[in-house]
């Protein structure tokens, strides 16, 4: 299976075709909830249309803001998909400058305008994530804590009791048994990590 990418910052493209001005941005989606409010962020008033596409996981939307159905949302969320990118919104804003493009100019212009910008992106692979929960003596707090940065692993939330911390803890999935193994190790039994879900 090829590699996801996302993006690791927002990025920009403008073409000029037949006189109408076409101006693509992508964005990273930190969440499939935000990408409405990015749209509405980045898009123009003043222009014709704002047409846009994202994908998070499973989660995908389109729009064509008024242009002809499936010639401006469905062709930017293929762009997306073509370059192999999730967790991404790419809005592309249209000044109509008096040359009509038709059904198939249009597709082209936005779905290639949109293309362009992601294949101009600077990207970053996606990572799947686990997360596990365990139970850690104070005694061995600190080392545990040092160990996981050492291994790729975030702590998410601590929660002190009488006898140590509950930690949560976010890491690569392809790591999870490592992890799960060295800490068992380093707790000498005592400590008993809990695989919880995957992080989305």
């Amino acid at each position: 299976m090829s590699a996801t990418y996302t993006l690791a910052q927002p990025a920009t493209h403008e073409e000029d075709i037949r006189k109408s001005r076409f101006l693509a941005q992508a964005l990273p989606l930190r969440d499939a909830g935000e990408a409405l409010e990015l749209v509405r962020g980045n898009s123009d008033p003043t222009a014709t249309h704002n047409c846009w596409a994202y994908r998070f996981g499973q989660a995908y939307r389109f729009n064509d803001d008024g242009e002809p159905g499936g010639t401006a949302g469905r062709p930017i969320l293929q762009a997306i998909e073509s370059q192999d990118c999730d967790r991404v919104l790419v809005v592309v804003t249209r000044w109509y400058g008096g040359i009509k493009l038709g059904a198939g100019g249009l597709a082209r212009a936005y779905g290639g305008t949109a293309a362009e910008c992601l294949r101009r992106a600077e990207r970053v692979p996606l990572v799947a994530m686990a997360r596990m929960a365990m139970h850690c003596p104070f005694a061995e707090l600190a080392l545990f804590k040092a160990r996981m940065r050492e291994m790729d692993a975030a702590i998410d939330s601590e929660a002190f009791d009488a006898d140590g911390a509950m930690l949560i803890v976010s890491l690569p999935v392809d790591r999870v048994d490592e992890v799960a193994a060295r800490l068992a190790d380093l707790g000498r039994g005592r400590v008993v990590p809990r695989r919880l879900d995957e992080a989305h």
